[in-house]
């Protein structure tokens, strides 16, 4: 099944999302034919109510102010959003939505859910991306802040492979970018963690083909390095334009108990990461 239909989120405040990625997420959807909307709230911050009650002077006019802001913020970035997807001629949509800061995350899910997937910028709080992640049921890809070189292209897909669950699951779910892609390097990371050694890369491989997809097989000794920084390293070396990857861990009150490349990968990307859970 191919990708028609995506969604991107653009944060409002405290700091809105660079303009940089509002063109790159455009540019996705241009590579892929596919529609993109665009969603972005105007947050509200919540104060405890004895702030609320006159403890502090003038705490309702900051309050407003911060509302105004990250209106300004959300309806300047819709309208980039509006001149790049125009400029591409790409099939848009915007969405403009009032929560509260505790309240993004459940209406970002919810409009994940019902997209191919969405993509969301780095950020320095990983409380969004980690609640579409784990609770969309559907890829997420997380594009870095840091303007980059050229479009998003799709020259080398690397896949990090360990035979688990969500190894699997990200490998389907991204089979429409593996089919489009020019490359795809399947690596696996040795000596970081116990591997089933009866069902190997090799026959992951031999599924590919069978979607006219080529792949080179590479194996990198962790060496007792961190698996993210393995990752990152091994993605630099080869120039890759995505990692495909599983996303590990489980939700807590709210609290997300991360696996070591997901937590490192989801914080600080080095390239588009395309998450899946």
């Amino acid at each position: 099944m191919a990708f028609r239909d995506i969604l991107v989120a653009l944060t409002s405040y405290p700091e809105p999302t660079p303009v940089s990625v509002v063109e790159e997420a455009v540019s996705v959807a241009s590579m892929l034919g596919a529609h993109i909307a665009a969603l972005s709230c105007e947050i509200h911050v919540q104060v405890p109510g004895h702030f609320m009650s006159g403890a502090v002077v003038g705490l309702p006019g900051v309050i407003a102010g911060e509302a105004a802001k990250s209106r300004a913020n959300a309806q300047d970035l819709l309208a980039a959003f509006d001149a790049a997807a125009a400029k591409a001629g790409v099939s848009c949509e915007t969405l403009l939505e009032k929560c509260q800061t505790v309240d993004v995350p459940e209406l970002l899910v919810e409009y994940a859910r019902i997209r191919d997937f969405t993509i969301l910028p780095e950020s320095n709080d990983r409380w969004y991306a980690e609640a579409v992640v784990f609770g969309s049921g559907r890829p997420t890809l997380i594009l870095p802040q840091n303007p980059r070189s050229r479009p998003f292209e799709l020259g080398t897909v690397a896949v990090a492979w360990d035979f688990s669950r969500a190894a699997a699951r990200a490998v389907s779910d991204a089979m429409p970018l593996l089919e489009k892609a020019g490359r795809v390097r399947v690596v696996t990371v040795l000596n970081e963690k116990r591997l089933d050694d009866k069902h190997s890369a090799e026959q992951l491989s031999k599924n590919l083909s069978r979607h006219g997809i080529d792949v080179v097989l590479d194996k990198v000794d962790a060496k007792g390095r961190p698996i993210g920084a393995v990752l990152e390293a091994y993605v630099a070396s080869h120039e890759a334009d995505l990692l495909v990857m599983g996303a590990y861990g489980h939700s807590r009150l709210r609290e997300f108990v991360l696996g070591g490349a997901t937590k490192s990968l989801l914080s600080k990307p080095p390239l588009p990461i395309l998450f899946s859970h």
